[in-house]
């Protein structure tokens, strides 16, 4: 079960990384890095996929017994929907307020739910560090992965 320092320690994250990213110019989040690599723009709208995507994916666990969710194309969400056009300020707040609504799914999600053993799943193609397709998983591993993988993209605006 999702513990309470779990939770305050996500919304901690997610306050300071969104002060942190409101200092940066609008300039600065659009610079492209290498080619293949996101600029920061796009590494929060990634976030804010990934946010939307797995908020209804938290929401679902709740309501059903497999962990079979869709998936989707990364690459093309970020370039579907411009994200480098977009005002930077704009996107970290979105960012910002759809993580502290997931943070209260995580934080109201039925304690059975968050721990009950599921199979099947598809964790071993959707989650950030997959889970294999015979070994049972939990909400509450789906709930963490994603926070992992958000504070690794985190680590990538510096």
């Amino acid at each position: 079960m999702l513990d309470q320092r779990f939770l305050d320690q996500f919304r901690q994250t997610v306050d300071s990384a969104a002060a942190r990213l409101l200092t940066v110019s609008d300039v600065d989040a659009s610079r492209r890095p290498p080619p293949g690599k996101w600029s920061r723009k796009e590494i929060i709208g990634h976030l804010i996929d990934s946010a939307a995507h797995n908020h209804v994916r938290f929401v679902r666990a709740q309501l059903q017994d497999d962990f079979v969710f869709t998936g989707y194309d990364q690459d093309a969400f970020v370039r579907a929907q411009r994200y480098q056009d977009r005002p930077w300020a704009d996107l970290v707040r979105l960012w910002q307020l759809h993580n502290h609504h997931i943070a209260s799914v995580m934080a109201t999600a039925d304690p059975q739910a968050i721990d009950k053993p599921r199979l099947p799943h598809n964790l071993d193609r959707i989650a950030w560090k997959p889970v294999p397709t015979g070994e049972p998983t939990t909400l509450d591993y789906f709930m963490r992965d994603y926070v992992g993988h958000l504070e690794h993209h985190l680590r990538q605006t510096t």
